[in-house]
């Protein structure tokens, strides 16, 4: 247990010590938060709401915010690949499994305590606009939903930069695909009943209060499309880690 607490604690002081890491979850926090208040304030002043599904005016935010998260993921990780600073890692844990895990376990951490905050940091922004209360029908589904989704994509896109192992390939494609590219394949007649499938556009979808009758799954199966998703991901991370050859 000692070696694993070690393991723990060394990506804890890096991660607490690399302005670049510990802004990520901040940049996401504000980004998220901010951008729902502000929508929802300005459909509130033109007497508008977002009837058809609330779950939308919660999380209208997290449709940007969700990059920051994503570069988290790919940040605590992908900078050592980039600063080859890996190899030194490695030297202190041994164990590639270890340092791996202890890496997916913040990432977890952070994630969790990331979506925590803003699922309530968004419903108390949004709870008098858009009528929401604890009676509200997939309310208490959606944050649940809402706050998985961040440690879900940040496991994600960590493991996805170890297949890579290059911090600029993932940056400069995990991101982007989040950010557009995903939501580009949403609008695309007949990809369309692909693209749902992907991990990001499930996992949103399970934060929903309505069903959408173009989509063929439920909310908390979107919700478990993501972890599927991530746990594929976080494997094949593994594997890389395991077999790549590490200077």
């Amino acid at each position: 247990m000692r070696p694993t607490a070690d393991a723990l604690r060394a990506e804890r002081i890096k991660f607490t010590t690399l302005p670049s890491q510990w802004a990520a979850p901040l940049v996401a926090l504000t980004l998220t938060v901010g951008i729902t208040t502000a929508v929802n304030a300005s459909y509130r002043g033109d007497g508008r709401s977002f009837d058809a599904d609330p779950g939308l005016a919660v999380y209208y935010g997290l449709l940007f915010g969700h990059v920051a998260v994503a570069c988290l993921g790919i940040l605590l990780i992908g900078q050592e690949f980039n600063t080859r600073m890996i190899g030194t890692s490695l030297t202190a844990v041994p164990r590639r499994a270890r340092l791996y895990g202890a890496k997916l376990a913040l990432g977890a951490g952070v994630g969790l305590l990331l979506g925590l905050a803003t699922a309530t940091g968004c419903f108390l922004a949004v709870a008098s606009t858009a009528g929401l209360d604890l009676s509200t029908p997939g309310l208490a589904r959606s944050f649940v939903a809402g706050a998985l989704y961040h440690p879900l994509l940040v496991l994600l896109c960590l493991g996805l930069t170890a297949v890579l192992g290059n911090f600029s390939a993932a940056l400069g494609m995990i991101a982007p695909m989040v950010f557009l590219g995903t939501t580009w394949l949403a609008a695309i007649p007949g990809v369309r009943e692909v693209g749902q499938f992907l991990p990001d556009r499930a996992g949103l979808y399970a934060t929903h209060l309505q069903a959408d009758p173009d989509i063929h799954y439920g909310h908390w199966t979107g919700l478990l499309i993501m972890a599927l998703w991530t746990a594929a991901a976080v494997y094949g991370g593994l594997r890389a880690i395991r077999r790549r050859e590490i200077a």
